[in-house]
């Protein structure tokens, strides 16, 4: 038989690590829970927490410029607002622009249903797609009753369908972004407590190194918000200029279709190489070379030395690895990628350093 004393130490410690163990699995348990739970919101409470983290020194100097007479609720409710119309001004620009073109389209197809459309001039002068374009309009659209034996192939309840559809997904994303606005708020409002909180559970959780991968994420993600969407508004303006210059049609649109497209890498020269072939259509081909070869220069100029500078300083990536965690984020997680994919590749490139660098300490 052994001593009592040693079995009852073997007794606490077989006790102490199915304790463990049960605590493991019930915190494994309610993390699943909760992130089922929330799983349909993930995506407003992600953008919210990325413009928190954006926008925090702003906030803060602006806090910090009211003083501590102000009140408490004045300043998040201040920056929530202002990001809600920042987000929804052009939103809603676009939308009543789009709908005065698709009232003028529609007009214009009803008077002309009759008669049939001619082929216009200037699409026979596209370049490369020209003549097949004009058979197809030619095929569709130059002979009478087009818009009836359109209309026939179109099911009634299926556009029925369509519009509940699309209805019921704009009602969502506006709840969406109602819960990102709010979450927001109460971010802005309890930042600092968050943040000490978060220094807490880190150092807990990963010692020395938590705070260090929470620096350089939260790094990460003012660089992409500087090398993403700050330049991609700036090729917009630039573009934009050059599409009311040139006189090509609906110049606004078109930059904000180019500021859109040049978030994600190399996707702005499609943008502007559809602003082209409208100039060639509407102004001639002199507008759309101006067009092709000044969007060149912006987005050469842009692609490879403004973003990489900006987002390689700040995340201390290589291009190419910024290039995969913005590529990658985008494909995985849509526009909230273009945040996340860079963060996350920032943090395992800093694990990596410290790794390589003990072993080299310890070589040494």
């Amino acid at each position: 038989m052994g001593e009592p004393g040693k079995q009852g130490t073997d007794a606490l410690e077989a006790l102490s690590w199915r304790q463990s163990v049960a605590s493991l699995l019930a915190v494994a348990l309610l993390l699943g829970l909760g992130s089922y739970i929330v799983a349909g919101y993930l995506h407003a409470l992600g953008w919210a927490l990325v413009l928190a983290i954006a926008l925090w020194p702003l906030y803060w100097r602006f806090r910090r410029r009211l003083g501590a007479s102000a009140p408490e609720e004045l300043p998040p409710l201040f920056f929530t607002a202002l990001v809600g119309l920042v987000i929804l001004a052009p939103i809603a620009f676009l939308a009543v622009d789009a709908a005065a073109e698709f009232r003028q389209l529609l007009g214009y197809a009803r008077a002309a249903e009759g008669t049939g459309l001619p082929v216009p001039d200037a699409l026979a002068r596209l370049p490369a797609i020209g003549p097949w374009a004009a058979a197809w309009w030619e095929a569709h659209l130059s002979h009478a009753g087009w818009a009836k034996e359109l209309a026939q192939q179109l099911n009634a309840s299926s556009l029925r369908q369509f519009g509940a559809s699309l209805g019921a997904n704009v009602a969502h994303r506006a709840v969406l972004f109602a819960i990102s606005l709010l979450t927001l708020f109460f971010l802005f409002r309890s930042g600092d407590s968050v943040v000490s909180q978060c220094r807490v559970a880190s150092t807990k959780l990963f010692g020395a190194r938590g705070e260090l991968l929470a620096a350089q994420m939260i790094a990460s993600v003012h660089g992409t918000l500087n090398g993403l969407v700050l330049v991609a508004l700036g090729e917009g303006l630039l573009m934009g200029a050059a599409y009311m210059l040139t006189r090509t049609p609906h110049p606004i649109l078109l930059g904000a279709l180019t500021a859109f497209a040049a978030m994600i890498p190399f996707a702005a020269a499609f943008a502007i190489g559809l602003a082209a072939l409208l100039a060639a259509a509407t102004a001639g081909m002199a507008p759309a070379i101006i067009i092709a070869a000044w969007g060149f220069i912006v987005v050469f100029v842009a692609d490879h030395f403004v973003r990489p500078n900006l987002i390689g300083s700040a995340t201390k990536l290589p291009f190419i690895w910024v290039l995969l965690g913005i590529l990658g984020g985008a494909e995985s997680f849509q526009l909230l990628g273009l945040f996340i994919g860079p963060a996350v590749m920032a943090a395992l490139m800093s694990l990596w350093r410290e790794l390589s660098d003990e072993q080299e300490g310890s070589r040494a």
